[in-house]
């Protein structure tokens, strides 16, 4: 795997029946960009981060994440499903139960990968730092001995955890509503807590699915410049799947377009606007109007 690429998705298959979602789909997204998956409904673009984080196991092809100490097969590792065996150990029964409670989640941000959904998935009845808390909760191990005792250790890293939890906070300009329900927020801020918790896990990649979906343009442009200062202030690599055009062709270092499951252009901005396939996959014309995105 090239150091240059903290994700490499070759030849990934995705059977559902009958159904071929995924058809052979093959990129590789480069540390340190911002990347977006692009195509019209039914593309397959949730399927791909589906596969990438676990909660579907793919039918074939692979996908290497290059995050942490050494590259790391993601279908291995989240693809395949908890055995019996495993939980003759204690702490395997523990990952089980951690993963049918948070969906997985917490065993992608092992792996250095973290996402958000295309709908909102907070613990609205949490406060909003409590959200936070939580995440850090799920990547940590904590003794819960140490916790009844309240030693040393355990209060330095619940420390570190609210702190870590006000830091984020602050980069996605939710500190005054820190105590506040996460369901009394508004829909633009839940968003932006959604980010901010998917951060207090430590990513080295960030998977947001339609993250300006509901957003007012003002409220786009404001998640554009945020996603511009986790890829240059916190060296995070992003991966989206976004509907608004504009902001894509604005942010995007490099974008990867499907259609019926297959993969049909990836390049640069200027060479995805003026591609015929994408023209005519994407806005419905035919190869060959003199139409650009």
């Amino acid at each position: 795997m090239s150091q240059e690429n903290i994700l490499e998705i070759e030849n990934l298959v995705m059977h559902f029946g009958g159904i071929k979602a995924l058809n052979d789909v093959t990129f590789d997204i480069k540390r340190g960009s911002v990347s977006a998956l692009i195509g019209p409904n039914g593309a397959g673009k949730t399927t791909v981060f589906n596969c990438l984080t676990g909660f579907y196991k793919a039918t074939g092809g692979g996908i290497m994440l290059n995050a942490g100490d050494k590259p790391t097969s993601v279908i291995k590792v989240l693809g395949e499903k908890f055995k019996g065996s495993d939980l003759v150990s204690p702490a395997a029964f523990f990952e089980r139960v951690k993963y049918k409670m948070f969906g997985g989640s917490h065993l992608v941000n092992r792996a250095g990968l973290a996402r958000t959904f295309q709908n909102i998935r907070l613990f609205k009845e949490m406060s909003v730092v409590e959200n936070l808390l939580v995440a850090q909760h799920m990547i940590v191990n904590r003794s819960m001995l140490a916790g009844i005792l309240n030693t040393e250790s355990y209060k330095k890293t619940e420390e570190e955890a609210l702190q870590r939890a006000f830091y984020w906070l602050e980069v996605v300009h939710l500190t005054e509503f820190a105590n506040r329900l996460a369901g009394e927020l508004s829909y633009g801020q839940q968003r932006r807590l959604e980010i901010a918790r998917a951060m207090c896990t430590n990513p080295e990649i960030i998977c947001l699915d339609e993250p300006a979906a509901g957003l007012n343009p003002s409220e786009t442009e404001a998640l554009a410049s945020m996603i511009r200062v986790l890829r240059d202030e916190h060296n995070t690599t992003v991966l989206l799947i976004e509907h608004d055009m504009g902001m894509v062709m604005n942010i995007s270092d490099y974008i990867v377009v499907l259609d019926h499951g297959e993969v049909i252009a990836k390049g640069g901005p200027e060479d995805i606007k003026s591609n015929p396939k994408v023209i005519a996959a994407y806005l419905g014309a035919e190869e060959g109007e003199d139409v650009t995105l």
